[in-house]
Order: C-alpha cells, then structure tokens, then sequence
C-alpha cells in the first residue's frame, strides 16, 4: 500500500464564497471528503499548512512547504501539495531548486473552479495528482488537466480554461488517464541523496523591457535589488541607441549585481549573439537563461543568491541545468 501526504494550501481548489469573492476556506478534512475513493492501495493523510490565496504565496511559504516534504519523507512514498493556480509555477520551481536528490514523486495540483462547486476540475485533478504521486518517480511535478507537467517547465497560459498549463521548451513527462499513467519520457535521478537547502534571498527585480523605457530606471534599482531579470525581445538584445540601456546594465555589473537576460518570447528562449543588439550585451558579465521560463529563472536566482554573493558563482548556477530546467545547445542541436 502506498502512503501519501497531501498538502493543503488554499487556492481556489479549497475556495468557498465570501463577501468580496472566493477565499480559501476548506480544511484539509473538508478538501479529503471531496476527493473520491481512487484506490483502496493507497492509504491518504492530510496536513494543512497555509490556507491562503496564491496571490499571497511568498518564498517563506517555499520555505515551509519544502521544510515540511523534508521532514516527513521517510514516512511517505510520495506528496501532494493543492495549491493555488496564479502562482504554482512558481513555487513547483523553488522546490525543484531547493529540494535536489528526490527519489519519490512531489507533485503540485490545484484547479480553476472550487472543489465544493457542482461543476468543478478539481476531483479530477486531484484523483490524477495522487495516481502519479504512487509512481517509482523522482522530482517535483505539476498535473493538471491529465498532463504532468515538469516543475522547472510549467507555464499557467489561461485563466479560466481546465487546461491552464502547459509545458513550455520541454515535452509533458506523461498523461493521466483515470489510473492509467501513460510516459512520453521519464527523468532520471542525477543525484541520489535528497538534500535541503532553503537559503533564498528575495532581493531579486522582475523587469519587463518595453519601447520608451528610460535608462534612468535602472539607477533606482541598484540600491534595493542583488539580482535583476530583464525580459527583453525577441532573443534578448537591449536598445543601445535613443534609450541606451546597455550602458546602464553594465554599471549594475560593476556594482556586483547578477543580471539575467531573458525573453519575453515563451518558446525558444534567448540567443544574445544572434543580433548585434545581442551581441554588446554578451559582451557584458550578464548571466544566460536559455531557454528557461521566467517562473523559473525568478526562483533559481532567489536560491542561488542565497548561496553565494559571487556572481560567477552565481552565473555557473543559473547556466547549469538543474531539474531539467535548461536545454543546452547540444541538446537542441540534436
């Protein structure tokens, strides 16, 4: 028999009517009863550990899911952690990164309508999570609407429809049919002892580029930020001419902050030396994402900076695959 534990964590999947909308309101007794009988193999404990909406979700709340998987590992063969849709993505990340070595099946779910509701995603959401959660499988994973989803690649692309992600540069892990787990790849275990590190540093800015921005900008965030990600166009070039930002960008260099150069392009990630635009801003210590998705890039460089304040350091980590978030250049040459 299998032992699972689920963690509950608001979200809409937990949501009951307010007076100013939905709110997280269910307990996590409330969130069982709703879940129908998947198989008298697998024996369900639950935990409540926050009943917030995912809006509110902040890295301390990484903290405490991830420290709260760590403690009761040995006790379970997998988890299940509800949570809120808006920001899944971004904790399936930080877990990736800060839970390494998994042996046993994390898996994140939720849904775009509550579980009370007649008509709702949730059961089967679920009744999938906790079917893949009994696999012989090692990693942090998102299912929803039948599809597993790496952690480090999940993506929330719609608001309202049942299939809200998707799995963006990397191909679903497998499908969830009822019981029947079908693969189209299974990751494999680089490192074999699980290992815990939750040392994150959140002074960390999310920058979108946009025509017209001024350089100016830049000066604001140089005294409140460590590390600054900017999503600029296309594959990752910055204006120099009219608006010379590059300039700016290397004087935050110089003062020791770790600056990623991303997209705002979801598929195909950035490629600096394509362009000349590209090109003088490779030319600068800036740090790579490839083709890694912004949920991600946010929350490895939280992780990464809480290890080291050395910006090579800080660069070899965000360019090295971790949890298949990254594809190098042979991978895609391939």
């Amino acid at each position: 028999m299998k032992k699972i534990l689920l963690l509950a964590t608001g979200g809409t999947i937990a949501s009951v009517e307010g007076n100013e909308g939905l709110v997280p309101g269910l307990s996590v007794e409330e969130l069982l009863h709703y879940i129908p009988d998947s198989s008298e193999d697998i024996k369900i404990d639950g935990k409540i550990l926050m009943n917030i909406d995912s809006t509110n979700m902040q890295p301390e709340h990484w903290v405490k899911i991830a420290d709260s998987i760590y403690a009761h590992y040995s006790e379970y063969d997998g988890f299940v952690i509800t949570h809120g849709t808006d920001t899944l993505a971004y904790t399936s990340s930080a877990l990736s990164y800060m839970l390494q070595g998994l042996e046993k099946p994390v898996v994140l779910t939720g849904s775009q309508i509550p579980i009370s509701f007649k008509k709702t995603d949730a059961k089967k959401n679920v009744a999938d999570a906790l079917r893949f959660a009994c696999e012989e499988i090692g990693g942090v994973f998102v299912v929803f609407d039948g599809r597993v989803i790496l952690g480090t690649r999940a993506v929330k692309m719609r608001t309202k429809s049942y299939d809200a992600f998707e799995s963006i540069n990397h191909p679903y892990v497998a499908y969830v049919n009822n019981k029947e787990v079908k693969y189209l790849w299974k990751p494999s275990c680089e490192i074999k002892n699980l290992s815990l590190n939750t040392n994150l540093c959140t002074d960390v800015f999310l920058m979108k580029l946009y025509p017209g921005m001024k350089s100016e900008m830049f000066d604001f965030l140089k005294d409140l930020y460590k590390g600054i990600i900017i999503e600029s166009f296309g594959n990752g070039g910055l204006p120099f001419e009219g608006r010379d930002l590059v300039s700016k960008v290397q004087e935050l260099t110089e003062l020791g902050i770790a600056v990623v150069i991303t997209t705002q392009c979801l598929e195909e990630g950035e490629d600096l030396l394509l362009y000349e635009v590209g090109h003088k801003v490779a030319q600068l210590p800036i740090i790579l994402s490839g083709d890694m998705n912004t949920e991600a890039i946010l929350a490895k460089l939280m992780w990464a900076l809480g290890q080291t304040d050395t910006i090579e350091q800080v660069k070899e980590m965000i360019e090295t695959p971790i949890a298949g978030d990254l594809t190098i250049k042979s991978e895609k040459e391939d």
